[in-house]
C-alpha cells in the first residue's frame, strides 16, 4: 500500500502516528518501503517475512484472548492491551514462573523475589489479579495466597510463538532465555497436558541454557503415575527411565507445533515421545 492507503485502512490516526508506526516496524524489520518506479514516483510499504510471521504469533493471542473467562476479550481493545500488559508484566518480573509452581501471597512472593519491591510486585499482582490470570486459592500462610488460573497456564501457547519469533528475527536484540524461563514455560505447560492412563514414569525434560564443557541445563523432572503428574521439581538430578533435551529454540518449536526430531531422546523413547507430543498437542482452547 501507498502510505495514503495505509492511512485510511487503519483508521485515519494523525499523520504523525502513521508516520511513527511505519518507522519503528521500518527499524525492526517487519515493514519495508519501496519506490515504485514509475512517474510520478511514489513510495509503498509492504510486509517483510518477519512482518508477515509475527501476524501468526498475533492470531495465537488474539485466540488466547478470546477464551478469557469473563468473555472474548479483542486483541486491540483496552482490556485486550490491559490483560496482555498484565501477563507480560508478570512474566517479566518472575510472578507467572513463581505462581506456576505453587500458590503465593504477596508476602511469600517478595520473599521469593527479592529484586524487586514490594509496591511494585503488589501492583503487578494486582493487574493480573484484575485481568483474571490469578485466583485466590484456599491457604494457611500470611495473606491471601494466589494461583495460576488455567487461562494463564494457555498463555504459554502465545508466549512460546513469540518466544520462537524472537529468536528467529530479533536475535540480537532479544534477551538470553534463562532458567527461570524455562521452568516457568514447563511449569504452566504440564499441568495442562493429556496423558492415557497407562501412561507411568520419570521423565525429565532439559534445556540447554548455555553449551560448552560442561554444559549448563535448566527444566523439569516429572513422576507420571497412571497417567497423572505426581510431582514435577525444577531439580533434574535423580534416576529417570527418559531424558529429553535440546538447546532453546528446538523446544520453543517443540511446544508450538514446529519441526519434530531437533530433540534428543535417551532411555524409554515410548514415555519420553509421549510426553513431548502431550506438551506439542496442549489444546488451545
Amino acid at each position: 500500500m501507498e502510505l495514503l492507503e495505509l492511512h485510511q485502512a487503519v483508521g485515519s490516526p494523525p499523520e504523525s502516528t502513521i508516520r511513527m508506526y511505519t518507522r519503528k516496524l521500518d527499524d525492526l524489520g517487519l515493514l519495508e518501503r519501496r519506490r515504485r518506479q514509475e512517474f510520478p514516483a511514489t513510495a509503498e510499504y509492504r510486509l517483510t517475512p518477519a512482518g508477515d510471521s509475527l501476524l501468526t504469533v498475533a492470531s495465537l493471542l488474539h485466540d488466547w484472548l478470546r477464551e478469557a473467562p469473563g468473555g472474548p476479550i479483542q486483541l486491540g481493545s483496552i482490556a485486550g492491551k490491559s490483560g496482555t500488559k498484565a501477563l507480560i508484566g508478570g512474566w517479566s518480573s518472575s510472578i507467572v514462573r513463581a505462581l506456576a509452581a505453587c500458590p503465593l501471597s504477596l508476602t511469600e512472593l517478595s520473599m521469593l523475589i527479592p529484586r524487586s519491591n514490594y509496591p511494585s510486585l503488589g501492583r503487578k499482582l494486582g493487574a493480573m489479579r484484575s485481568a483474571k490470570l490469578l485466583e485466590p486459592q484456599p491457604g494457611d500462610s500470611r495473606g491471601t495466597p494466589y494461583g495460576a488460573t488455567e487461562w494463564l497456564r494457555r498463555a504459554v501457547i502465545p508466549l512460546t510463538a513469540a518466544i520462537a519469533w524472537e529468536l528467529k528475527f530479533l536475535p540480537e536484540q532479544t534477551a538470553a532465555i534463562s532458567p527461570r524461563d524455562v521452568e516457568a514455560l514447563f511449569l504452566l505447560a504440564i499441568p495442562l497436558m493429556s496423558l492415557a492412563p497407562e501412561v507411568t514414569g520419570r521423565c525429565r525434560l532439559a534445556v540447554e541454557i548455555r553449551s560448552g564443557e560442561p554444559s549448563t541445563y535448566a527444566g523439569v523432572l516429572l513422576s507420571i503415575e497412571r497417567g497423572a503428574v505426581a510431582s514435577c521439581s525444577s531439580n533434574l538430578q535423580g534416576e529417570t527411565h527418559a531424558s529429553v533435551s535440546g538447546p532453546p529454540v528446538a523446544w520453543v518449536r517443540q511446544m508450538n507445533g514446529g519441526p519434530r526430531g531437533q530433540l534428543d531422546v535417551s532411555g524409554n523413547q515410548s514415555l519420553a515421545g509421549t510426553v513431548t507430543t502431550a506438551l506439542r498437542e496442549i489444546p488451545k482452547t
